[in-house]
């Protein structure tokens, strides 16, 4: 989603910084817009370094996409502390740690806009994926409040559920627990009915374009709402967790998962 976001976004004159761990994997992108960037939010000090070279260039930052994060698969039971701080640390205090850093410009200037990019499942739970789940839970309170907090700096804040989407999430941003993926765990019949399906959605799943295209509208459209979904799944699911009991909500999943 970031790939595409940078390049959509890109082509529409915006100067991109393309935060990323490894800078080798954007080589291929030669849109003169595009400058990508070694960035590691779990470290403020890199964050830092990264804004500050911004600001330094340019003397404002107009939009932030907090959109790097990753998937635990894994039962409450197996997951270990390890596993669980990570899971934080990247998609939650990460994103904390970049607003924490790009707030100050935004404040000074009183103009910006944040983009959180959460998941239709930062609004309903699924088995095996609590610790992802409940992260994007955080990203969801994390936005509801910093509305409130940035609105007299007319600063906009905003998150985007995607539904699944066919991205590198499956096939690189998983992670499995090891004793929840054991033949033998307890929860074997439950991880070789969902997780195959799982998997399957996220590979068929919309065309990552369509995220860019819906930050640009976001960044044009300042009436834009709070939050929105995109993507066949999102657009399915919450609704129907707006109109249905938690009850019967729940056993609408269970249905339509086969759990």
């Amino acid at each position: 989603m970031g790939r595409a976001t940078a390049e959509y976004l890109s082509k529409h004159d915006f100067i991109v910084y393309a935060g990323t761990r490894s800078i080798k994997n954007l080589e291929d992108l030669n849109h003169k817009n595009i400058i990508p960037i070694y960035l590691d939010i779990t470290d403020q000090e890199s964050i830092d370094k990264v804004t500050g070279l911004i600001y330094k260039e340019h003397k404002q930052i107009d939009v932030l996409i907090n959109n790097a994060g990753y998937g635990l698969v894994s039962t409450v039971e197996d997951v270990t502390e390890e596993e669980m701080l990570s899971q934080f640390n990247i998609n939650v205090f990460g994103v904390l740690r970049v607003c924490k850093a790009v707030i100050p410009i935004m404040r000074e200037k009183e103009d910006g806009v944040i983009v959180n990019i959460s998941s239709f499942l930062g609004k309903i739970g699924l088995p095996l994926l609590t610790m992802y789940n409940s992260s994007k839970y955080a990203v969801e309170g994390i936005t509801d409040s910093l509305r409130y907090e940035l609105k007299e700096f007319n600063i906009r804040v905003h998150s985007i559920m995607p539904g699944f989407f066919d991205t590198n999430f499956a096939r690189g941003n998983l992670v499995t627990n090891a004793k929840t993926f054991d033949k033998n765990s307890a929860y074997s019949s439950l991880v070789s009915n969902l997780a195959p399906v799982i998997v399957e959605q996220i590979n068929s799943g919309n065309s990552a374009v369509e995220i860019g295209e819906m930050i640009l509208e976001v960044i044009n459209n300042d009436k834009f709402p709070a939050r929105a979904t995109i993507g066949d799944k999102a657009k399915k699911f919450i609704p129907m967790r707006r109109e249905l009991s938690d009850e019967d909500f729940e056993r609408r999943v269970r249905e339509h998962y086969n759990i």
